[in-house]
């Protein structure tokens, strides 16, 4: 099983996220509200994987790139209900990105999401 930290502005989907990944028997080491808490728990944390909403405010999206670029192997699973509206999706992909779930959050393809994150 996975450490994993949520990150997301949102406490409700937090708690969907922490809740889904825990009952599968995932650890919830950590939960972070915005992108600056995010980069600042990723690097005291070192989570196995990292939900991150792309547009948490202020900024998922520049955190995940943060993240990525500070810590290579990092692997974050973006979520976000925007499709690449602006690239932002394609871009925290091509830098290093390991996966994506499309909000509504569905408890089935986010632990799949999770596993085929960890099986590389």
């Amino acid at each position: 099983m996975a450490r994993i930290l949520v990150c997301d502005d949102s406490a409700f989907l937090r708690k969907q996220i922490r809740d889904i990944l825990a009952g599968a028997g995932h650890e919830i080491v950590g939960e972070a509200a915005n992108g600056k808490d995010a980069y600042d728990k990723f690097a005291v944390l070192a989570p196995d994987i990292v939900t991150m909403d792309m547009m948490m405010e202020p900024d998922g999206h520049e955190a995940s790139k943060r993240i990525i670029r500070q810590y290579p192997k990092a692997k974050i699973i973006i979520i976000t209900s925007l499709l690449d509206d602006n690239g932002e999706v394609s871009e925290t992909v091509r830098l290093g990105g390991k996966g994506f779930v499309a909000k509504p959050v569905d408890k089935s393809k986010l632990l799949a999401e999770v596993e085929k994150v960890l099986a590389g």
